[in-house]
């Protein structure tokens, strides 16, 4: 992406010129709010967490909160950046914007943590020593490429197996160790010979003018953090941070927010201690926990009322989770009916479990004609 196709990085000061005339009030944009939806919406400038329980409408508390403030504060979109995890969701946040505003203004970046990261890479290249076309490399290509590290390294690979040397690089990655640093901490054999591997990987991937998913947002703190122009610029631009899923960010994510937040501090993170799943790939619940000791003014808001599941559900669920230590203290609830009876089937053993399974859903489906599409069977 060229310098010219990236929309300007200049801070406006003033609400942006020729947006058209917009068919939705306040009243539009709030009056579909329940109590505590709105208390979010409504906080002005300043750190806020959003603890939203399960189906508790956090993403339209992000939306409306970027809408409102366009609509009713003037913000302008360019000084708005609104980070999430999943295209889909990134997707699904810039339709119910357009939808409340009436329009979409390109200037207002929506994306992805690697979407934002490789797009300011890119406009930065040079300052990150970097090619602007630089290429992304898949999960594909880095099995290739570490594979081919360790036969050049003269490791066994059934010793030292791919995935798990990729697992460790992005870890460490995800921590913002660099081949230098993990070296120094290697202690076993197999970190011994990974911090080799990784610094051969790293300087081939150079060679092949590309990048890893993990590298975009290390290397996107790099920069920031060795160009102190390029992060004032960044963080006058981006004044009003809106961030989605905070439960599930890891170490280097954090960094990355917390070096565009901390001259203005106009951050709002909105995500649920109780829904951190993906500890596996670098996430940190704690994070989330102690966003009101990284800002100490910060004001906590829980979105407690459930518009998703019946009330026995919710019961059920309160009696599993409520068990957790390490957890903020909230209890969904909501309008709906109790909803059907949950019942718990035990069986000898997995074989037994299948053909339960099976059998309540072939019955199920001839009673209610239904389609096996509207099934699903969760697992662990």
């Amino acid at each position: 992406m060229s310098q010219q196709e990236l929309p300007s990085l200049h801070h406006s000061s003033k609400a942006e010129k020729n947006v058209p005339s917009l068919p939705k009030a306040a009243e539009d944009i709030l009056g579909c709010l329940n109590e505590r939806q709105r208390e979010a919406v409504l906080h002005g400038d300043g750190p806020l967490l959003v603890f939203a329980g399960a189906g508790s409408g956090k993403t339209r508390v992000l939306t409306h909160r970027a809408a409102y403030l366009v609509r009713c504060r003037n913000i302008p979109p360019a000084n708005i950046l609104c980070v999430t995890f999943t295209n889909k969701a990134a997707n699904e946040m810039k339709e119910r914007i357009a939808g409340l505003l009436g329009y979409m203004r390109r200037d207002m970046w929506i994306g992805t943590f690697h979407a934002i990261c490789s797009r300011l890479l890119r406009y930065y290249a040079e300052k990150a020593n970097l090619t602007p076309n630089y290429s992304i490399f898949g999960e594909s290509e880095q099995t290739t490429l570490v594979k081919d590290c360790i036969k050049e390294l003269g490791f066994s690979p059934d010793i030292l197996q791919p995935a798990r040397v990729l697992d460790k690089i992005s870890h460490a990655k995800n921590e913002l160790i660099d081949p230098r640093r993990f070296q120094q901490t290697a202690g076993n054999l197999f970190e011994q010979q990974t911090s080799e591997v990784y610094y051969l990987y790293q300087r081939k991937l150079g060679e092949n003018q590309a990048l890893d998913f993990d590298d975009l947002i290390m290397r996107c703190v790099q920069l920031l953090e060795a160009n102190p122009d390029i992060l004032e610029t960044l963080q006058d631009r981006f004044r009003y941070l809106l961030v989605d899923e905070y439960q599930d960010i890891n170490f280097a994510q954090y960094r990355l927010i917390s070096l565009l937040a901390q001259k203005y501090r106009n951050l709002c993170v909105v995500g649920d201690d109780d829904q951190s799943i993906y500890g596996w790939r670098g996430a940190d619940s704690r994070i989330i926990l102690k966003f009101d000791q990284d800002f100490a003014d910060a004001k906590v808001i829980k979105l407690e009322q459930n518009y998703r599941s019946t009330g026995n559900i919710l019961s059920a669920a309160w009696e599993v989770i409520r068990h957790n230590a390490a957890r903020r203290e909230k209890k969904l609830w909501t309008e709906a009916q109790a909803g059907e009876l949950i019942f718990c089937q035990e069986t000898s053993d997995e074989t037994q479990e299948a053909v339960f399974v099976a059998s309540c859903i072939e019955e199920l489906q001839a009673r209610e004609n239904l389609a096996l599409s509207e099934f699903a069977v969760l697992y662990r």
